[in-house]
């Protein structure tokens, strides 16, 4: 059933996914969302273990009833997407992405709770602030219409990260609690020497979609916390040729370990924010 915004506001918890999610809601209700910065995907909104919670289909066309992956990785509107779940009121948001493994010690299907990213994409959106935008970050106060500039030191909420690990350890799903993730345009998978080289510079495992999400969020003074699940090893470290087919495969494996795990995690959120997320735009504002 469709609804209008202001019959479901405020949701304070969001996940952001891909296929495999899409049925995480009960009894879900959709609405769409026009924002600055163009129009939403189609937003459900339901519920998870008594818990009011929105679910935004990162790769669905914005406007369309139907949901399914249609936009590649850089081409997906990060803005109004972020922006979008503000409007409904949202303060924390989970996330999962597949991505390929660098790391030796991650294997396929491992999920891993990243703390870290590295930006290699060229040719997408990073802010909202552009100078000229009014944007809307509390209901109460008045829009900025300036410059920001975010500290990103942690780019992954510290609670919310401690949430999910949380979530994994009681569910005893087998995780890694730290990593650093590269973002790269896509949608083609990387070269051999581009994986050497992003090892060298760090990188645990690589993906196309975490950057700039994370970062709008942060810039919104929104909670962003993410499970990276490796479906694939990433180019010249695995014994085979990467297949879109192979990825899905090994995504449709473990898809269920990061349901449970979400599914955990929005009983285990606070409700009180202590993190530096909230206090993301003190002396950021130009």
């Amino acid at each position: 059933m469709k609804v209008e915004l202001e019959e479901v506001v405020p949701i304070k918890v969001a996940i952001i996914g891909g296929s495999g999610l899409y049925a995480i809601l009960e009894n879900p209700k959709y609405l769409f969302i026009d924002t600055p910065f163009g129009k939403s995907p189609r937003i459900e909104i339901g519920e998870i273990n008594g818990v009011r919670v929105a679910f935004l289909p990162r790769h669905a066309e914005p406007g369309s009833t139907e949901v399914k992956h249609a936009i590649p990785p850089a081409k997906v509107n990060y803005r109004a997407n972020v922006y979008a779940l503000r409007m409904l009121g949202v303060e924390r948001i989970l996330t999962s992405q597949a991505c390929g493994a660098i790391n030796p010690v991650i294997k396929p299907g491992t999920l891993v709770i990243i703390d870290q990213f590295i930006d290699e994409t060229k040719s997408r959106v990073y802010s909202f602030y552009d100078g000229k935008t009014p944007i809307q970050v509390w209901p109460d106060k008045p829009p900025i219409k300036t410059v920001v500039h975010i500290d990103v030191t942690q780019p992954y909420c510290p609670e919310l990260r401690a949430v999910l690990i949380r979530a994994c350890e009681e569910l005893n799903i087998h995780y890694i609690n730290t990593g650093t993730y590269v973002c790269t345009d896509g949608p083609r998978f990387e070269t051999a020497a581009e994986i050497r080289a992003y090892k060298l510079l760090g990188a645990d495992v690589v993906g196309m979609t975490n950057v700039p999400e994370c970062v709008l969020a942060r810039e919104l003074t929104m909670c962003y916390a993410s499970i990276a699940m490796a479906t694939n090893y990433a180019a010249g470290t695995g014994p085979t040729k990467i297949t879109h087919e192979e990825v899905t495969k090994i995504f449709a494996e473990n898809i269920g370990n990061v349901q449970k795990v979400f599914r955990k995690a929005v009983k285990l959120i606070p409700p009180e924010r202590k993190c530096v997320c909230k206090d993301a735009l003190v002396g950021a504002v130009a």
